[in-house]
């Protein structure tokens, strides 16, 4: 479970998030032409320049920008039909095989790193998750390199210990079902393999799967996602592009989102169709969504704010148009960990279906605290794109976008707010 450090941290473009094939083969189709920045986002502002050396991470992103997907990882993806036909088509593999990520650029700021991407949409969306995971790893290994070699064995021993006291108290509860949505802010690689293959053995009928499609290939699991908040964020960004000065701002965020939300089901159907709520506010979602996306669509993804509120909103919302709450998944995502997961369970049992999608504190847990970083979409052609989500901890977007997205949304939300310019 120990990651050699003569070995790149990444070795195949498969070991990414499912979602970004999900969303890369919609971005390809139709909008190629979309020249999209990401960036790096250091929520916790922890000093990464104090732990990562520059020379490693480039060596690392080098390494990244350096693969190509190769026949048995295309095949597999050729092969992936778990939610219903044939998912991915001979077009959107073609331009996988000759994919080359687009250049990154890193600069050092004071304690810390400037890190983006800038390319086309259908090339630069593929840097976020290796690009995370990098980030995390190395800086777990710098503070590992500061342990002797038993302090590191005991590190790795407590690990095992608390992925086994979770074990044991899922167990308390067989109808919690969860998946890996850890891949990002990983420990390291082969910590999150050795882990994705002991929650396969240790709980068969409660553990659904695994975001990340390399362990889901390697393991024969069910590889886990839908979307992200990045083509909300894109796609409204472009709609206010054209819209031009005179749009009206509400009406085209709405209209941006059932464009989002459309496009979305042409594609996939039912078997995709859980749909993300919180880029601009889920009560604004709620309000807004058409009420076919209640009705035919599978469930919703609760990503940030309270849980519990949120589940309520969707009871409601539900009811709304006479739909069982229970006949639909609900999945829970944002800041789990064991004991919230069976408080989330026993306030909605019985109330409204659920499930969880787990992620840093499951593969994350060694005893240092993790750092909170994300890479989102920061412009669209030039245009600065927004998310507001349940928690405006969480905001990103230019401030004065942000203030105008919150108006349009009718956003009441009084929490503290981080824009990034």
């Amino acid at each position: 479970m120990k990651q050699k450090k003569d070995e790149p941290i990444t070795s195949s473009l498969l070991d990414t998030d499912f979602y970004k094939f999900t969303m890369g083969q919609l971005i390809f189709r139709s909008y190629p032409d979309v020249e999209v920045e990401f960036g790096l986002i250091n929520r916790s502002g922890a000093p990464l320049a104090n732990f990562i050396r520059e020379e490693e991470l480039r060596a690392e992103l080098d390494q990244v920008q350096s693969l190509r997907f190769n026949n048995s990882e295309l095949h597999y993806l050729r092969g992936t039909n778990e939610y219903g036909e044939r998912m991915f088509g001979e077009d959107y593999l073609q331009f996988l095989q000759n994919l080359q990520l687009p250049p990154y650029r890193l600069e050092r700021v004071d304690d810390s790193y400037r890190l983006s991407f800038t390319g086309p949409w259908a090339a630069a969306t593929y840097w976020e998750t290796p690009a995370l995971y990098i980030v995390t790893e190395l800086r777990c290994r710098s503070l590992m390199d500061t342990q002797s070699r038993f302090d590191q064995d005991a590190t790795h021993a407590a690990g095992i210990s608390r992925s086994r006291e979770k074990i044991e108290r899922l167990r308390e509860y067989p109808k919690i079902t969860f998946s890996d949505f850890g891949t990002r802010r990983r420990f390291s690689g082969a910590w999150h393999d050795y882990l994705v293959g002991a929650l396969a053995e240790e709980l068969p009928a409660q553990f659904r799967g695994t975001s990340n499609v390399y362990l889901a290939m390697k393991h024969g699991l069910l590889p886990m996602g839908t979307s992200a908040h990045e083509r909300n964020q894109v796609v409204t960004a472009l709609a206010f592009e054209e819209a031009g000065a005179d749009a009206n701002d509400a009406e085209t965020i709405i209209a941006s989102q059932k464009k989002v939300l459309d496009e979305w089901w042409d594609l996939y159907g039912h078997g995709l169709s859980i749909a993300l709520t919180d880029t601009f506010g889920s009560p604004f979602f709620f309000r807004t969504a058409p009420e076919y996306v209640a009705r035919d669509w599978k469930g919703t993804r609760q990503d940030s704010g309270s849980p519990f509120s949120y589940g309520e909103q969707a009871i409601k919302w539900y009811a709304k148009y006479g739909v069982d709450p229970l006949s639909k998944l609900t999945v829970f995502s944002d800041q789990l960990d064991v004991q919230r997961m069976v408080d989330l369970h026993l306030a909605f049992r019985g109330r409204l279906g659920h499930t969880f999608g787990w992620g840093t504190n499951l593969t994350n847990d060694l005893g240092f605290r993790p750092i909170s970083i994300v890479i989102k979409a920061l412009r669209a052609n030039g245009r600065s794109t927004v998310k507001l989500s349940d928690n405006l901890a969480k905001a990103i977007g230019e401030p004065e976008e942000v203030a105008r997205y919150k108006r349009a949304a009718g956003y009441t939300n009084t929490g503290s707010e981080e824009c990034v310019s």
